[in-house]
């Protein structure tokens, strides 16, 4: 494990947040993402995750507002940006809040990416490039699924941010990936002890998702059936990919990735309404990670 992904590692710690609606750039909500930013920080969070397809641009307004916590992107999709404009942005944001940006990587999805083709030789020039654009490998992280994608995380860069996992992936994803680089998945956690209620908005909420090849494919892989990731979800897709109930019972799900071997978390609040901050929510799951 190099130096940079020795303190990448420290600096996100073991939890952070996962979010869409910290990335707009609407101008009328600027002051309030700030200050929710700020707000995470004090709560002991150690990185803010920006949720689609995101850039440096993005991040620099939160880590502007804030004074230690990470911000990476989650994902920057290689076929909307270009390598040497992506090492622009890094080395900016190096220059002035050193080892508080990361830039995660991913190759997005064939239905919505133009120009899809050849992802995993596509992101090896796409990392070349950043190479010579001077680029360290310890500053970026890889969006990775697959076998092949995780040693590209493993060799190339300074671990892995694997979307919609199960603690099941991650055991897998560390035992490819060995045990110096970032292992960080997200999570999606819905803070509703209904069983019900809880699941209709975890399926919800998921149903754009089973419309993307690369995750069905992931699903399959895990030992999900087709019935699975049909019609919105089965309760069994949704009870693995989704934390809900009561707070022991969220809590829990949390730690089966830690003990899968997951070095960090990023949790996503995921409510029926997700336009807005979920500000008291994210309050709450600090209090249950203490």
């Amino acid at each position: 494990m190099n130096e940079a992904t020795a303190s990448l590692k420290e600096s996100v710690g073991r939890y952070g947040v996962w979010s869409g609606q910290l990335r707009s750039d609407d101008p009328a909500g600027a002051a309030e993402r700030a200050e929710a930013a700020a707000e995470l920080e004090r709560l002991g969070y150690g990185a803010l995750w920006l949720g689609g397809n995101t850039a440096a641009r993005d991040a620099a307004p939160l880590i502007g507002a804030t004074e230690r916590i990470v911000v990476g992107t989650s994902i920057q999709s290689i076929w909307e940006h270009k390598a040497p404009e992506a090492a622009a942005g890094f080395a900016e944001l190096e220059v002035s809040h050193p080892g508080r940006f990361v830039l995660g990587l991913g190759v997005s999805h064939a239905p919505i990416a133009q120009g899809y083709r050849r992802p995993y030789s596509t992101m090896v020039g796409y990392l070349d490039e950043l190479d010579r654009a001077g680029m360290r490998s310890g500053h970026r992280v890889l969006a990775a699924l697959g076998p092949k994608m995780l040693d590209l995380a493993r060799d190339r860069a300074a671990g892995a941010i694997p979307y919609l996992v199960t603690p099941e992936h991650t055991a897998q994803a560390r035992e490819r990936l060995g045990e110096g680089p970032l292992l960080a998945p997200e999570f999606k956690v819905v803070l509703d002890p209904d069983p019900s209620r809880a699941r209709a908005t975890a399926r919800a909420y998921l149903a754009m998702y089973l419309k993307l090849p690369n995750y069905t494919k992931n699903f399959l892989s895990l030992g999900f059936t087709d019935a699975d990731v049909s019609g919105g979800g089965s309760d069994r897709l949704i009870d693995a990919v989704f934390a809900w109930g009561d707070e022991s019972a969220v809590r829990a799900r949390i730690d089966a990735f830690l003990d899968a071997g997951a070095d960090h978390v990023a949790l996503q609040l995921v409510e029926d309404d997700m336009t807005r901050l979920p500000r008291e929510g994210w309050r709450r799951l600090a209090g249950l990670l203490d």
